[in-house]
């Protein structure tokens, strides 16, 4: 054998050695012990690097109470209640992890030229023209810079599971008042998206979902995630889908666009989504606490470290790591956010670290 093949051989068990490098989880596995408590009683986190899944590790501490509210939350719903572990495969609503999905399947449209992100929500909308709110951007309705203000998240999703039609919930969002000039104001609400989703369904004459489910889901092969059953899609918040579901989209993110070698959003698609459109010239008239300094893009929080995420009401945690080049997705149910950043942020610190050694 000679010189150049052996040193071809010591290079192939050298790479091979460092993408199969053991994932030092101990740490994160304490983390969750200590925090599931906190974040609902169940919780699942899978971390992808290097073409697989390098962790993956569930925790199931429900507390009575806890068991007992599923159960008259599960008879209310006319289904049995679930205790068990989450698992890779376990399917909840996924709130405001909504929102990337949504800002995504608009990119796509903006790949094939079929819409602009300068293009004004009156060019589809007449309705919003009518009340003063045709020139809001397609890019200011993914960046939350409508300059609208919208009721809370809460009363807004209870607000749109009344109304019956896409143009009801446009006609409805058209009432609501400004609160300052589209651009300037940053509010994270669910108004934009909603009018995103309104303007895709005329533009192709398809349903908010199916739109989703061609585009997004099938590609991606998201088997069990879809935008729930409806009167109205709400895609800032009415995603349904699971761990193993979701990494597949935040890998094709990590990969700048690409799964299985098969092209979703183009490289600058990607990359307009991870701008922070939060400058300091920017009024910010309501940010969730949760959110810390994070700056917005469309339709994902910027961290520090060249990582971005949308984590949703419920307290599920998606993040991308574009420098260490890791994806992970926590899932949780839960509405109490008090120390929910603090918790992203150790638990980010921690898999960084983890994926880094």
């Amino acid at each position: 054998m000679n010189t150049r093949n052996i040193f071809l051989i010591i290079a192939f068990f050298l790479s091979w050695g460092r993408a199969n490098a053991q994932f030092e989880g101990a740490e994160i596995d304490s983390w969750l012990s200590e925090n599931t408590a906190e974040m609902g009683g169940r919780s699942i986190l899978l971390v992808w690097q290097n073409g697989h899944i390098v962790y993956s590790h569930a925790v199931n501490d429900m507390s009575g109470r806890q068991k007992f509210m599923d159960k008259i939350i599960a008879r209310r719903q006319g289904k049995p209640a679930d205790l068990d572990d989450f698992t890779p495969t376990s399917r909840i609503a996924v709130a405001s992890c909504s929102k990337w999905f949504s800002a995504a399947l608009v990119m796509t449209f903006v790949d094939e030229g079929k819409l602009k992100l300068s293009d004004t929500v009156g060019k589809y909308l007449p309705v919003l023209t009518r009340h003063g709110k045709g020139n809001i951007t397609i890019s200011e309705c993914l960046s939350h810079l409508t300059g609208i203000k919208a009721p809370d998240l809460k009363e807004s999703i209870r607000d749109m599971k009344e109304v019956n039609s896409m143009n009801e919930a446009v006609a409805q969002i058209a009432d609501m008042p400004m609160e300052g000039k589209p651009g300037k104001v940053f509010r994270y609400s669910n108004v934009g998206l909603q009018i995103a989703g309104a303007v895709l369904e005329k533009i192709t004459g398809k349903s908010f979902e199916t739109l989703f489910a061609e585009r997004i889901a099938w590609p991606l092969q998201m088997k069990n995630s879809d935008f729930g059953k409806g009167k109205v899609a709400m895609p800032a918040g009415g995603a349904y889908s699971t761990p193993e579901d979701y990494l597949n989209f935040l890998v094709m993110i990590l990969k700048k666009g690409v799964f299985n070698n098969k092209r979703i959003l183009s490289e600058n698609s990607v990359a307009q989504m991870q701008v922070n459109r939060c400058t300091p010239d920017i009024k910010i008239a309501y940010s969730p606490a949760e959110a810390g300094t994070f700056g917005y893009g469309y339709g994902e929080w910027i961290m520090e470290g060249k990582a971005v995420t949308s984590p949703g009401l419920f307290g599920s945690f998606p993040w991308v790591n574009n420098d260490k080049k890791y994806a992970a997705f926590m899932m949780t149910y839960y509405l109490k956010s008090t120390g929910r950043h603090d918790r992203y942020v150790e638990l980010k610190g921690l898999v960084d670290e983890a994926v880094g050694k």
